[in-house]
């Protein structure tokens, strides 16, 4: 799982984590943005994926941690030095 901070940092706008949300929000399918989440591993409002983020997630194996958010310390993607 990456943040949308991670993202942003990743394009070089380290302070554009809403931006992210908007590109990803209005990017073509295909695109696996469910993937991407709050730092704090909250999903996405129901209205982005038609509520279906948790499912997908599920679905790959990603667990929940019982307040409904990604259990980050299991799930965060690290960057190797060699990305």
């Amino acid at each position: 799982m990456a943040t949308y901070d991670q993202v942003a940092t990743m394009v070089g706008r380290p302070r554009g984590a809403r931006t992210v949300v908007w590109a990803l929000k209005t990017s073509p399918t295909g695109l696996p943005c469910h993937r991407v989440v709050a730092k704090s591993g909250a999903l996405a409002p129901d209205d982005v994926f038609g509520g279906t983020q948790r499912e997908m997630l599920e679905a790959e194996g990603i667990s929940f941690l019982p307040d409904g958010r990604i259990d980050m310390g299991m799930h965060k993607w690290v960057p190797s030095e060699l990305e």
